[in-house]
C-alpha cells in the first residue's frame, strides 16, 4: 500500500529501510519526549521494522515510511490503538531533524488523516503530545486537532513518568487541501470493519 501526496509519499517500511531509520532514530533531540530512543544500535531499527510487519498483519497497527521524491526515509507516521467499534485510531508521526519545519508534518499527517478518515472511514482520530512540546502541540492544532486534557504518568521514559496531552480530531472537523492517492489493498484484519472499500 503507497499513498502519495504532492511531495511526499508514505509506505510501508523494507528491510533497506534499517540504516535510514537507524540515522534518523538516534537522534536524542528527535526521540526527546518519546517512550523510546534514540536508538544505539541498528538491530533497533531492523527489529522495529520487522515488528511493524507483523502489527500490520495483526491488524494492530498500521505504519508508514515518510518518503520524499526520492524515496528517502524521512520519518514515520501510522494509526495504532484501533477501535473497529467505535471507528476510532490514534495518530503518531516523527521526523528526523533536518525536516522540521520543512512543511513534511503538515503533508504526511493530512495523508495519514486522509486514510483514516477517506479510505478507512473513521470517526475519530487521537494524538498524544508532551505538554513540554510546545511545537508538537502547535502543529497538531493547527491541523484541526483540539486538546482535551493531560493524561497523567501515561508512559514510562527511561524510568521517568511523563505526562500527555491528547487531542483529538472528529470526522466532521478534518479539512484537507492536500490530494491524496492510495494505492494498494489494505490488510484484511485492518480493513474488515474500518474500511469504506470492499
Amino acid at each position: 500500500m503507497v499513498i502519495r501526496g504532492p511531495r511526499l509519499s508514505l509506505r510501508y517500511a523494507r528491510a533497506d529501510d534499517a540504516p535510514a531509520l537507524f540515522e534518523l532514530g538516534s537522534d536524542a533531540e528527535v526521540s526527546r519526549y518519546f517512550s523510546w530512543g534514540p536508538y544505539d544500535d541498528e538491530a533497533q531499527a531492523r527489529a522495529f521494522i520487522e515488528r511493524m510487519a507483523a502489527e500490520r498483519e495483526a491488524g494492530t497497527r498500521l505504519e508508514f515510511v515518510i518518503a520524499d521524491e526520492s524515496d528517502r526515509m524521512i520519518g514515520l507516521t501510522g494509526l495504532s490503538e484501533f477501535s473497529r467499534r467505535d471507528r476510532r485510531a490514534v495518530v503518531g508521526t516523527w521526523l528526523g531533524r533536518q525536516f522540521w519545519g520543512t512543511g513534511a508534518n503538515a503533508e504526511s499527517k493530512a495523508l495519514i488523516l486522509g486514510l483514516g478518515f477517506g479510505t478507512l472511514g473513521l470517526q475519530r482520530i487521537s494524538a498524544y503530545a508532551s505538554p513540554d512540546n510546545p511545537r508538537s502541540l502547535r502543529a497538531l492544532e493547527k491541523l484541526g486537532f483540539e486538546p482535551e486534557g493531560v493524561l497523567r504518568a501515561w508512559h514510562l521514559h527511561g524510568g521517568t513518568r511523563r505526562d500527555v496531552v491528547i487531542l483529538r480530531l472528529l470526522a466532521e472537523d478534518w479539512r484537507s487541501h492536500v490530494a491524496v492517492a492510495v494505492e494498494g489493498q489494505l490488510p484484511a484484519r485492518i480493513s474488515a470493519g474500518n474500511s469504506r472499500r470492499t
